[in-house]
């Protein structure tokens, strides 16, 4: 005789039925309960989530279709015919988890106008935008009792380029024997493909029609016209010599802001701009993608001072650079240590002398003096001090150190420190005492929208009657993708090279940039020695035009060699 063992997931349902009666009505729960369930229940129970709703509340109304509802609608058509006639409910949410679109039924979701957990507990939905991959949540898992007989899966849709959430594709059917994955789980995984796959097509057309539009515009070379998208910038060489950041980062806000609402007119520029700049909408099926800015000189132009570029440790307007700064000038306001960290590079001394203000500072290396036995000496306690690589203090130097605090608490002091080696039990108490008025830079990786606004604040000046230096959308998206491990010293580096050592003119290209910058990064993380053959390799491609037979024999190895390398760094 043969027997069928029950699947796991059909033994553990009944368990975790009981599990949230037993959760509900405020007795232990029994052993094995997953302890993720567990902790979306109680996420729930502190949303004041009740378990019997009825009838999620409604948000505030959408205005217009929005974008991702557009792209998507011809894919979500043209499919809604495979969920047959099976119970299957196909929605559309936002990032906000807003229902864009639906078809289809299935029990529990006839009107519900938002999928956040903040107003329904536990779904796929909510799990897919926070984990940002393929979720399921099956039948008890759920919060609601409406849900209790409800299989879901849902898969986030990602941005083109920013990678960030767009919205959500979740299909709910009744509950499911077969347990995970979902049985409609590549359905929804092929249908966010093929929307991810329109959305990346307009992207790419709306690039064209902005850059057309541009053209159209800039024709002679008196033109001083802008195209901006929020994303892409282009500009002539006329409005090159009126722009400055300031001007740029109002234009750039104002094409961000013409998606939502009718711009047409003359932008409000900040005091002493030195121009006007008048504003019109690029459309392209109705939808605003992009504006096209003309720039007119005034006639009694503010002084040249004013257009000059803000110094680059205050330069960026990413969220997480902002968060950075403001508190940082707050904490600085008092007279008593800030301690600054983060990778090295990313600008931890440049910020410390432009929170010191004008002014003499002292400045203490503990990498050339790890014991503080010449910067101390000779230091005035009137004047600000600067300690850099605290990361290299000697156990003397953490000593001179804690006695310089104790004698003068009062002063001005920054500390920079670089997190990665093996600190001492000194060092790291010092590093305890100071930690409570310490800031995180963070990597320019995490801040990539900052780098279109570093570039200008790199580049060297231009010898007189030299054009500015610019870069084509195609290396600007480059620059943008690149890691950065060196983060803005690096970037400050291939800037430099690449303003110095160029003999041709117009914006720089991508083949202009360095092979790594050009090719970008690995597909996973890589040690030391692999950066170092990858880099390697890409040289020798580079210098005998990508044939890959030649590269690997000027590298001394086999040309199967090279493909099996190539191939690991794409894994």
């Amino acid at each position: 005789m043969t027997t069928t063992d029950p699947s796991p997931t059909a033994t553990a349902r009944p368990s975790l039925r009981l599990a949230r009666e037993r959760f509900l009505s405020g007795r232990p729960l029994p052993l094995g309960v997953p302890e993720e369930v567990v902790a979306a229940w109680r996420r729930a129970r502190f949303f004041g989530v009740p378990h019997d709703l009825a009838e999620p509340a409604a948000g505030p109304p959408l205005t217009g279709e929005p974008t991702l509802l557009g792209v998507a609608r011809p894919v979500l058509d043209r499919i809604v015919p495979a969920l047959g006639e099976g119970g299957a409910l196909l929605l559309l949410t936002d990032e906000r988890l807003r229902v864009l679109w639906k078809a289809g039924s299935a029990p529990g979701f006839g009107a519900c106008p938002v999928l956040s957990e903040q107003e329904v507990g536990n779904n796929s939905a909510a799990l897919a935008v926070r984990t940002r991959g393929r979720a399921e949540v099956h039948g008890p898992e759920h919060f609601l009792d409406r849900w209790q007989d409800v299989s879901a899966v849902s898969v986030p849709v990602l941005g083109p380029e920013s990678g960030q959430v767009l919205g959500t594709l979740t299909v709910a059917t009744p509950l499911s024997a077969a347990g995970t994955p979902h049985p409609q789980a590549a359905f929804a995984e092929a249908t966010v493909t093929a929307i991810e796959t329109e959305l990346r097509a307009r992207a790419g057309w709306d690039e064209s029609v902005l850059l057309d539009a541009y053209v159209r515009a800039a024709r002679g070379p008196d033109r001083a016209v802008t195209a901006l998208d929020g994303r892409n910038r282009l500009v002539s060489e006329a409005a090159q010599r009126l722009v400055t950041p300031e001007v740029l980062g109002v234009l750039e806000r104002t094409a961000l802001h013409a998606r939502e609402s009718d711009v047409t007119g003359y932008a409000e520029l900040p005091e002493g701009a030195g121009c006007t700049a008048r504003v019109t909408p690029v459309r392209v099926d109705g939808r605003t993608i992009g504006i096209l800015a003309a720039l007119d000189p005034l006639d009694d132009p503010a002084p040249k001072a004013s257009a000059s570029s803000p110094p680059v440790a205050l330069t960026g307007s990413s969220v997480p650079w902002r968060h950075t700064v403001g508190r940082a000038v707050q904490l600085a306001r008092s007279r008593e240590p800030l301690l600054l960290t983060g990778e090295r590079g990313t600008g931890k001394s440049a910020l410390a002398r432009e929170l010191f203000g004008p002014g003499p500072v002292q400045v203490a290396d503990a990498a050339r003096d790890t014991g503080l036995d010449q910067a101390l000496p000779g230091w005035r306690s009137d004047r600000p001090l600067l300690l850099r690589h605290a990361e290299r203090l000697a156990q003397p130097g953490v000593a001179a150190l804690n006695s310089l605090l104790d004698q003068h608490p009062d002063t001005r002091l920054l500390i920079t420190y670089t997190p990665g080696s093996p600190v001492g039990p000194c060092l790291q108490r010092l590093l305890d005492k100071l930690s409570a008025r310490s800031v995180t830079l963070p990597p320019l990786r995490e801040r990539a929208q900052d780098v279109r606004e570093l570039l200008p604040a790199l580049t060297p000046r231009p010898a007189p009657g030299q054009p500015p230096l610019t870069w084509t959308l195609d290396a600007l998206q480059a620059l943008e993708r690149y890691p950065w491990p060196g983060n803005v010293t690096e970037l400050a580096h291939v800037v430099r090279a690449i303003a110095e050592h160029r003999r041709v003119s117009g914006p720089v290209r991508r083949a202009e940039l360095p092979d790594a910058v050009r090719e970008g990064p690995a597909a996973r993380p890589l040690s030391p020695m692999e950066h170092a053959e990858r880099a390697a390799i890409l040289e020798a491609l580079r210098r005998h035009g990508g044939n890959k037979a030649r590269a690997a024999t000027a590298l001394g190895i086999g040309r199967a060699t090279l493909y099996r390398k190539l191939r690991g760094y794409r894994r």
